[in-house]
């Protein structure tokens, strides 16, 4: 007979778990407070390792491209949209779901959408590698949306309706990012760009309303 695992072997893996997590947001941390003084394409992956206090092997276990140790947000920002469509409630449509998902964003103010602060924001700016990693990403999401949406309304094979959605919606998300952006590089404070966002974020979601308000109504 097996014998009863004790309170201990029970929660290890737990343990374990933790202790990852904490690993790879250490080696985040130290990274970015590297790229922040030093900027992106000047700091190693040997650097970083040393500075963390691990080996080089663990950094890039964690952070397979060195972008990612930057953009440490990559899973979350990928599947944002496909996630907002997929939890949306009765009733609602896709666009309504991203727009109230989108406003409730700028009011947390989160990073996701672009309020990274000047000092992150003009690192990435100033970084080929990282303005090229983070199209990759607004790419990635739209894939993403797409793939949700196909799934959503049973869309055929080769029906192109999906992605022209997503795209339309994607480009929304992208074009207010670039707008967070923009105003912060300008120096605006945190509260003047998310006013100016709600506003911006009614007028560009308004622009979809012809042609999406209908799609993708989630039935009750």
């Amino acid at each position: 007979m097996a014998k009863e695992p004790t309170t201990q072997t029970r929660r290890e893996p737990g343990l374990r778990e933790l202790k990852k997590r904490q690993t790879r947001q250490a080696i985040s941390d130290t990274a970015t407070g590297l790229f922040l003084a030093r900027g992106f394409e000047a700091v190693t992956i040997a650097e970083i390792a040393a500075a963390a206090q691990v080996a080089k092997m663990t950094v890039t276990n964690y952070f397979p491209r060195k972008e990612d140790l930057a953009l440490d947000l990559r899973e979350e920002f990928v599947g944002s949209l496909a996630r907002t469509v997929a939890e949306r409630a009765a009733g609602e449509s896709a666009l309504a779901a991203l727009r109230r998902e989108f406003l409730a964003a700028v009011e947390q103010r989160d990073p996701v959408i672009g309020f990274a602060g000047p000092e992150f924001t003009g690192m990435i700016v100033e970084s080929p590698a990282l303005t090229a990693r983070l199209r990759e990403f607004h790419e990635l999401r739209e894939d993403a949306l797409a793939e949700r949406l196909a799934e959503e309304t049973a869309a055929a094979d080769g029906d192109m309706t999906p992605q022209a959605a997503a795209a339309q919606l994607g480009g929304a998300h992208r074009v207010l990012f670039a707008e967070i952006v923009r105003r912060t590089m300008a120096g605006e404070d945190t509260d003047s760009i998310a006013g100016a966002l709600v506003t911006a974020a009614e007028r560009v979601f308004g622009f979809l309303e012809p042609s999406l308000a209908d799609y993708a109504i989630r039935e009750g």
